[in-house]
């Protein structure tokens, strides 16, 4: 049973708790417990868990939704800390712009903050990422992207906590790096930082841009272009019937979204994929990418190496509505999740010569 402790930060109390699974914590429900566990809901309170762990000498790990996380079966040995900062979001205009800003503190519910920005006036620019678990400080990370939006597209500044210099900073968008899922906060500087706050720029005369044929079909019959507001539902119905959308009982839930990224390679793999598959090269799905690159899908990858939906190796299997999310058929074990990883990636690797990144985060890794 977990255990709590209060220790005088201070002169204020802080909330630890010991030995506290962290599967229940994760969209996963995989995960051996933290050896200490806090739930933080002000930059006081994170500052203070900062001192706790320093005190102790103990590794730090932050928990937004637990979306994207893949908790070893062993648990953390360290502290857990929960961000939970909610509070107002704030919304104003920029002066002498058409630009309305919005200050999102980092625990408030990702779809929840979707789904505000689409109401009412309805600005465009995040109502690609509706249905996406997890908490608005987790999406600059790892530059939560979906149907041809990133989050960094209307990322203005990302507030942290500094953990070489226990200093809060507001770092502009243009210091974040962001790249594909990729950002300073889970690449050079990782680690580093902890995100508090998210402002959020939106351009009052945007308009909404359906790139993604999933959603084009969707409104092939409208008699009018859809409103920020349409392509939020819509993009929810597309992720439920993708079972990428987290609802309550249905097992192909049961996992972190898209377990792999897609990979950025050279132009020159559609020649080596086609004639490994006797196919015409330009039939092969891809995008451009930067430096002359390509963007593969690697749901594609996956299936024509004979991993299709519903493809299950003991608890752990491949979602019967999406083939690159990886679930928890039941009692899966992180060892479970990860033996089925490593014959996917082995078998990618084998056949087209492409090494398949994982997205999920591992504590301790």
């Amino acid at each position: 049973m977990p255990s709590s402790t209060s220790p005088d930060l201070g002169g204020q109390q802080l909330n630890v708790q010991q030995n506290v699974p962290l599967a229940p914590h994760t969209t996963f429900g995989i995960g051996g417990p933290a050896r200490y566990f806090c739930r933080v809901t002000s930059e006081t309170e994170l500052l203070q868990a900062i001192y706790f762990a320093e005190e102790k000498n103990l590794s730090l790990f932050t928990l937004g939704g637990g979306s994207n996380l893949l908790v070893p079966d062993a648990g953390f040995d360290g502290l857990v800390i929960q961000i939970g900062l909610e509070g107002p979001i704030f919304s104003n205009l920029v002066d002498q712009t058409a630009t309305v800003r919005f200050q999102v503190p980092a625990g408030h519910d990702w779809d929840y903050f979707v789904q505000k920005t689409c109401e009412g006036q309805g600005y465009t620019g995040v109502e690609c990422l509706a249905g996406i678990p997890g908490t608005v400080g987790g999406t600059p990370v790892q530059n939560v992207g979906a149907y041809g939006q990133e989050v960094a597209q209307t990322i203005h500044s990302v507030r942290v906590l500094d953990l070489e210099t226990h200093a809060f900073e507001d770092l502009p968008a243009k210091q974040c790096d962001f790249g594909y899922r990729s950002s300073i906060f889970n690449t050079r500087h990782r680690g580093r930082y902890i995100v508090t706050q998210v402002e959020f720029d939106f351009d009052l005369d945007a308009r909404p841009t359906l790139t993604y044929a999933d959603l084009k079909n969707h409104f092939a019959n409208a008699t009018a272009p859809p409103a920020p507001l349409d392509i939020y539902h819509a993009v929810r119905e597309i992720r439920h019937r993708k079972g990428m959308l987290l609802v309550a009982g249905e097992q192909d839930c049961r996992s972190a979204g898209s377990f792999f990224k897609n990979p950025i390679v050279p132009a020159t793999i559609l020649n080596y994929i086609a004639a490994t598959l006797d196919l015409d090269p330009t039939i092969i799905p891809n995008w451009p990418a930067p430096n002359g690159q390509i963007k593969l899908p690697a749901a594609w990858l996956l299936e024509r190496a004979g991993f299709h939906r519903g493809f299950a190796l003991g608890e752990a299997g491949i979602s019967s509505r999406h083939t690159l999310a990886l679930i928890n058929r039941g009692h899966a074990t992180a060892a479970d999740i990860l033996k089925l990883r490593d014959r996917i990636q082995q078998e990618i690797q084998e056949k087209f010569g492409i090494h398949l990144e994982q997205e999920p985060i591992q504590p301790g890794t």
